[in-house]
């Protein structure tokens, strides 16, 4: 299993999620992702945007992160 974030808005993710699904990767089987808004923390300051992708196989995580990383 391996994990990758990327800096995107909701808009590229789901263009994204589609081309995944048209390579003809299943979502919970090839991948599964996690879109997570801005926000403010006291702490730490703003948190930015950020998508994490979870791919079930190495390979597959390879591909996509030479074609969006």
């Amino acid at each position: 299993m391996a994990q990758v974030i990327l800096y995107i808005d909701a808009a590229t993710t789901i263009g994204i999620v589609i081309e995944l699904r048209k390579l003809g990767w299943i979502q919970g089987v090839d991948f599964d992702f996690a879109y997570n808004q801005s926000q403010w923390d006291n702490m730490i300051g703003e948190i930015p945007k950020q998508t994490l992708f979870t791919f079930y196989n190495d390979s597959n995580a390879s591909y996509f992160m030479l074609r969006w990383g």
